[in-house]
């Protein structure tokens, strides 16, 4: 008997025995793909995007792809297991390029109709100036998007996701602030193993 069978014939829910019984048995890591998509004006968005991508490739079996929300094709969303997007704060909301984004979902590339983005991993992040100043209502924005879509929504060392401060009060990005992007990108990746895992049992 397989811990998999062992875990249900004990009662375990079926839910946790995917997230806990399959791990041990796969034969390697679960490949899966992250697109992480970013507006940056200023080049803050754009690191912490790229500490992000560096999360998510610690994660063995992953693949990573890096775009500016405007190069972002159809095709992108559709092929990745996981989506992570970044934006300033603008008016203490996301950018316009990055709702624009986001709209095209419905209006270009035609995902919404569908529920094609059903069930894939997302993520958000944000840079502003000051320390209060919209960056979290900027996260739950971009995540109410993903929420519509029906995608799995997940945060990465706390809060909603992750986010820096980087105006004149600020030093910039600091240490702590792209740790929390890596930790970001490091938990949509594995949440995206673990539901891609699942799906194919």
């Amino acid at each position: 008997m397989n811990r998999r069978e062992l875990l249900k014939n004990a009662g375990v829910p079926a839910a946790a025995v995917v997230l806990y019984g399959s791990r041990g048995e796969a034969a390697g890591p679960t490949p899966v793909t992250v697109l992480v998509t970013y507006y940056s004006v200023t080049g803050h968005t754009e690191k912490m995007a790229k500490g992000v991508v560096e999360g998510a490739k610690a994660v063995s079996g992953t693949s990573v792809i890096l775009k500016r929300v405007g190069e972002v094709a159809g095709n992108d969303l559709l092929s990745s297991d996981a989506v992570i997007v970044g934006s300033p704060v603008h008016f203490g909301n996301m950018s316009g390029e990055a709702k624009t984004f986001l709209d095209n979902w419905l209006l270009k590339f035609g995902l919404w109709q569908d529920r094609k983005m059903r069930g894939k991993v997302g993520g958000a992040f944000s840079t502003g100036g000051a320390i209060s100043n919209g960056k979290e209502v900027t996260l739950l924005t971009i995540l109410s998007a993903m929420l519509i879509n029906q995608m799995i929504v997940v945060s990465g060392g706390g809060g909603f996701g992750a986010s820096a401060t980087t105006g004149p009060d600020s030093p910039g990005i600091d240490e702590k602030e792209m740790a929390e992007a890596r930790a970001l990108g490091k938990r949509v990746a594995e949440v995206a193993a673990v539901v891609k895992r699942g799906s194919t049992k």
